[in-house]
């Protein structure tokens, strides 16, 4: 998987700014329920906003990496607690400036 560029990654910044988040990482961290609810949300967009909990383990700077490689899936950008990951869809949805 090749990386994004930082011209891919404000793109992909701003076609998440007006998303909700969809999935939800409680204070267990990364559970196979949660990595089953990435799946379900990557089987559906591209772009997925995750929240962590703040009685979670692990801060959101931590665990953004964690949930990239769980979903294998692209890591865009962490604000607060809030993650965004991008994995492109076969054959890809969202048209990435080169």
């Amino acid at each position: 998987m090749a990386t994004l560029t930082g011209k891919q990654r404000r793109f992909l910044r701003s076609l998440s700014n007006p998303l909700k988040a969809t999935v939800h990482v409680g204070k267990e961290g990364l559970t196979e329920g949660v990595r089953g609810s990435l799946e379900a949300e990557f089987g559906h967009r591209e772009l997925v906003k995750i929240t962590i909990n703040p009685n979670a383990d692990a801060d959101a700077k931590a665990l953004a990496p964690e949930l990239a490689a769980a979903a294998g899936a692209h890591w865009v950008q962490t604000l607060g607690r809030t993650v965004v990951l991008y994995r492109p869809a076969d054959p890809p949805e969202i048209a990435l400036p080169a």
